[in-house]
């Protein structure tokens, strides 16, 4: 059952926009400097972007235009495993099983999402970006296999509605062709893991920082997904409780929009695979901080860190 579970987001696959075929194009990122990344943005409920990509490392910037948090998952899966077969085998069993999380009967929905299609442990979550708070934007840099992919957005409406059944999909195809890029220069390295939690190196200074997180390993957890990191903004009205506990998509009431108040989230690195680094980059004034995965009881697994910034 858990190994089914665990590509329990795949059923957000559905409902994509069809648009304009685009491919990568060069953006400007500065006065002076010139950088190739993949623009993503969020006006509603969307990811407006280009349909095909180089493989390798891309940097991604998305701008989240909206009223609610996003973020961008990107999933790789199984070759011949189109959105239609998604929808006729996935669809059912997702509307069943969201429906009775939202209504704290998780027996039936274990039940429902018993019926998800057997090759759904082969689909791998890649990376994307943490949470991002309205209005914000964040870039993340990964490497990117050639194939399609998905990005896909799960937080919930306040009805229990996932983003992604709303429209926030949308498939790419990662090409053959390298990107020829390479890793931006980090200035705070971040490790997570199942054993270790999160730890990092380097002075969280105010200012720009490019900062790098290494999963150590990966795990399925309470919640059948892993870990990833999302870095917080604290005021002083927030509760680590309340955030810590939102953090689990799981609870009828986790994930749900709006966020708990007095957090603003910019950015992060979203679920990536054992082994592999992912960068990010933020712009820290003044404050307090907080590094957090999107796991049940974070804390206790040492998936909880706060610090400040003077």
């Amino acid at each position: 059952m858990k190994a089914k579970m665990l590509t329990l987001l795949v059923p957000f696959l559905l409902l994509c926009c069809k648009s304009e075929k685009k491919e990568q194009e060069t953006y400007t990122t500065g006065k002076t400097e010139k950088k190739d990344y993949i623009e993503v943005v969020t006006n509603l409920m969307d990811f407006v972007t280009v349909d095909t990509i180089k493989s390798g490392w891309n940097t991604f910037k998305y701008s989240n235009k909206s009223d609610e948090p996003h973020f961008i998952l990107i999933d790789d899966y199984p070759d011949g495993k189109t959105l239609d077969t998604v929808k006729a085998r996935v669809m059912p069993a997702f509307d069943k099983g969201m429906a009775s999380i939202m209504e704290n009967d998780m027996d039936a929905a274990m039940a429902a999402f018993g019926e998800l299609p057997s090759w759904f442990p082969e689909v791998k979550f890649v990376g994307g970006t943490g949470l991002i708070s309205p209005k914000k934007e964040t870039n993340v840099t990964l490497k990117l296999e050639p194939g399609p992919h998905i990005m896909e957005c799960y937080v919930k409406m306040a009805s229990g509605v996932f983003h992604v059944s709303m429209g926030m999909v949308k498939e790419i195809y990662v090409l053959e062709e390298d990107s020829g890029n390479q890793p931006p220069e980090a200035d705070i390295q971040i490790t997570v893991s199942s054993t270790e939690g999160i730890n990092y190196n380097g002075d969280l200074t105010k200012g720009h920082h490019i900062i790098s997180v290494h999963y150590v390993d990966q795990s399925v957890y309470e919640h059948f997904i892993g870990h990833d990191v999302n870095l917080v903004k604290l005021d002083d009205s927030a509760s680590l409780d309340e955030l810590e506990a939102w953090m689990n998509w799981m609870d009828p009431k986790g994930l749900i929009s709006p966020a708990p108040s007095g957090v603003t989230f910019l950015g992060g690195v979203n679920n990536g695979l054992a082994g592999s680094t992912h960068y990010f980059e933020v712009h820290l004034d003044p404050g307090n901080y907080a590094f957090i995965s999107e796991v049940p009881s974070a804390s206790s697994k040492g998936l909880l860190k706060t610090f400040m910034v003077e």
